[in-house]
């Protein structure tokens, strides 16, 4: 998958070869905002033309762009790992929940 970034705004999009496509949608809100081009510079040019357009929209209906998140999540892991990573939480002094944050802010912060 290829992203595109711009104004907090993430887009993903894939090449579909029987169309000779790009095909893209913004990632991180509620809806469902695409875009589309037929090269590098279009599929860039209609993201940020998309992005533009639902900022607009959500400004006009007094609407938060930006999916909201809990701050909560279920993962699923193997069970050795998930043992691996008890095991290292507690050595650490951590329960399982600060040990995996800590995990989540090392590799979003690289």
């Amino acid at each position: 998958m290829n992203t595109l970034t711009y104004k907090d705004f993430v887009g993903s999009f894939n090449y579909i070869e029987e169309e000779e496509m790009l095909y893209g949608k913004l990632q991180g809100i509620s809806d469902l905002v695409t875009f589309q081009g037929t090269s590098i510079t279009e599929v860039k040019n209609a993201f940020i033309e998309a992005v533009d357009d639902y900022i607009e929209l959500c400004k006009e209906v007094n609407k938060d762009p930006f999916k909201s998140f809990k701050g909560t999540f279920n993962i699923r892991i193997s069970p050795a790992l998930h043992r691996q990573a008890t095991l290292k939480a507690s050595r650490h002094n951590l329960n399982l929940n600060q040990f995996v944050q800590k995990a989540i802010e090392q590799a979003v912060n690289q």
